[in-house]
This record gives C-alpha cells, structure tokens and sequence, in this order.
C-alpha cells in the first residue's frame, strides 16, 4: 500500500476573529509498500494532524493525499489506528475488544473468536482473555489496542504515540513486540513519536518536521538492520542517528 502526499495543507479555522491556524504547509512525502516510517518533530508540528489525514478522519485543505493512487475520501478498511490512549470497551473483555471490529464487519462469532484468540496469543496475553480492561496494565491495554487494530486485516497501521503513556521498560518490551509482530505479519506503518530513539529503533526511514507549520525537513534512512539486534544502542549508527536527530531538533526550535 502507497501512500502518497503532494503539497498537503491543512488549516483550521481561527477562534474568536483570528486568522486561520495552518498547521501543516506543503507536505510532500511517500511511504512505500510494506515500509516503516516515523515521524519525528517538536509539539505542535502537525504529526497527528498528517496522521489523521491518511487516516481520512480530517480532509486536506488543499494539495493531494493518495493511498495506491486513489484520493483519501475518507477511512478505509485498508487502514486502522492505533492511539496512545486506546478506548476499549470497558464492559468488554481482552476477546471481546479484540473482536470488536470484526463484529461490525458482521464477522461470524466462531470465527471472529478465533481470530481474536489467535491475535490474544500474539501480543503476549495468554491467559487474560476474559479480563476486562480495568484489571489490566497500561501496557497490557496497549497490547489489546494493537491486537484490535491487527484483527481487521489492515495494509497500514497509523500509530499515534502509541507507547507514549507507558514506563521505559513496558515501552521498549511494546516496541520489540511491534517489531516481532510487523515481521510476522508485514504492514505498512506510519509511526508518529516524539522519541528520537524510538524513532531510529523501529524506523525504516524518519521523516523529520518542522514546528509548526509543519513541513518536512528532512527524511532519513536508518542504516540498521532487520530484525534489529539486540545490541542495536551500542552500534555507531545507532547513536549517531539519533545525536543528529536531536541536534536538528534543537536548532529547529532555537529561536
């Protein structure tokens, strides 16, 4: 799954007689089949905006945003989201979240149980199936998200600071989880994170933003293997990747 974003604007309409608010200006980007992109920049720089878009949540204000060639009239099926906060049902348990997208794509119950059971397994919660959200960890609901964004078969999986709100270790356990995953089961991904090293962690490539308006300065392959080995903060590349990073994100916001 392509997509692409060709001089995308977006602006919101001002509060009490202002000017418009133009959060992003001029994006031109193309994440590849299969890829895994982040994106990286300061507060306020549009990342979740640009993700909304592919999402087809929010429409462009001008420019074009095309997902295989098509224009992004709206959410797909070929698309799912992943949010730093995910809202599972709180009356539901792990299987029911999990399965809760199939039950509105009218997904027999046999089969959507299995997938969900199947997905339960692979995220690492074997054994909570039937725990409702509220005896989980916040780790353990990220996991839940994910395996729900997994259940509907999506190409792309738009993730927004997904790990965001965990401690350090639940945060890089989640991340190597993810990677696991995206090898087990290949998807495109669009990644937003404020994390210069989760961002070269998991990354093939990281798209690099301006404060707002937020432009893309700056794309950059990660010169690291897949599937990253475990002594991946150690190597040269590693570290200077994400020295560079922080340096242009610094210069960027120094007035």
């Amino acid at each position: 799954m392509v997509i692409e974003a060709r001089g995308c604007r977006k602006l919101y309409p001002g509060r009490h007689g202002r000017d418009p608010v133009v959060a992003l200006d001029g994006i031109d980007l193309v994440v590849g089949e299969g890829e895994f992109v982040c994106l990286l920049g300061p507060s306020g720089c549009g990342k979740t905006t640009l993700l909304r878009m592919i999402a087809g949540l929010v429409p462009c204000s001008s420019g074009e945003l095309l997902i295989d060639g098509r224009p992004v009239t709206g959410p797909g099926r070929d698309r799912a989201m992943v949010f730093q906060h995910d809202a599972l049902l709180p009356w539901r348990d792990v299987v029911g979240n999990v399965a809760f997208g199939l039950e509105l794509r009218g997904v027999p119950r046999p089969e959507r149980e299995r997938v969900a059971h199947d997905l339960v397994r692979a995220v690492g919660l074997d054994g909570f199936e039937r725990s409702l959200p509220r005896q989980l960890s916040g780790g353990m609901q990220q996991r839940v998200g994910l395996a729900r964004a997994l259940a509907i078969e999506p190409r792309t999986l738009l993730m927004d600071e997904p790990f965001g709100s965990v401690d350090t270790q639940t945060r890089r356990l989640l991340q190597q989880d993810l990677l696991r995953l995206q090898a087990a089961r290949p998807k495109t991904v669009v990644f937003v994170t404020h994390s210069m090293d989760e961002a070269v962690r998991l990354g093939d490539r990281v798209v690099l933003l301006s404060p707002r308006p937020g432009r893309v300065r700056e794309v950059l392959a990660v010169p690291l293997p897949r599937p990253r080995p475990p002594e991946l903060e150690k190597m040269p590349a590693f570290i200077e990747l994400k020295e560079y990073l922080w340096r242009q994100l610094r210069q960027g916001q120094t007035p």
